[in-house]
């Protein structure tokens, strides 16, 4: 499965399992990623973001004494955070709505539920590079826009059937509801900014 298509493309693992952070750098470097970095805390990712330009972060939920969540809200809204854009897949092996929910309100771009495989991965991966969301401000709230718009109604009206459930949700079902209808998000006026936050160099690569 290796490429070029990530080759210049720096990740950021930041998982405070070791198992589980090997298992990570293994299948970035086997999907044909450039450089990666790995943290075993959030608060230990925040400090190498100070000095390392990540052009996305693959997050761990549990973590002590950062957690996923806490990282998240302090790269999108600290004033010392060098990168408020950048893109972050939430890597957790929960799967309640309520907690999809809490990730995407942080600011999360992207949900993976453990246990992972390489093509899942790459699926969350090249969504961000080839279809980026942009970063709105709302009250309380700055991150990549929640109000994506789906050209599929069927797909809208299942997003909305899966809201009144309280469940465990598959993969698929994540990635519906990780991007709601503008309906659902909140009515409030939004300044507007651009792209997807950082350079994945992409469109460089062959």
């Amino acid at each position: 499965m290796e490429s070029q298509y990530l080759e210049k493309v720096k990740f950021l693992i930041v998982e405070d399992n070791a198992f589980m952070r090997a298992v990570l750098f293994q299948a970035l470097k086997a999907l044909g990623a450039g450089e990666v970095r790995m943290a075993s805390n959030g608060a230990d990712g925040l400090k190498e973001l100070q000095d390392y330009q990540a052009d996305i972060a693959i997050v761990d939920w549990e973590m002590q004494p950062v957690n996923g969540i806490e990282f998240v809200k302090t790269v999108r809204r600290s004033d010392d955070s060098p990168n408020p854009f950048l893109p972050i897949i939430m890597l957790t092996g929960y799967s309640e709505m309520r907690r999809i929910i809490e990730a995407r309100d942080a600011g999360v771009n992207e949900f993976v539920v453990k246990p992972i495989s390489a093509n899942t991965l790459f699926e969350r991966i090249e969504a961000l590079i080839e279809r980026p969301r942009p970063f709105v401000r709302l009250e309380g709230f700055f991150g990549p826009d929640r109000r994506r718009k789906s050209s599929d109604p069927a797909r809208d009206e299942r997003r909305q059937e899966m809201k009144k459930k309280k469940k465990k949700m598959t993969q698929d079902e994540i990635n519906v509801l990780i991007n709601p209808t503008p309906e659902e998000a909140e009515s409030t006026s939004i300044e507007t900014k651009s792209g997807g936050g950082g350079n994945t160099g992409a469109a460089d690569a062959s």
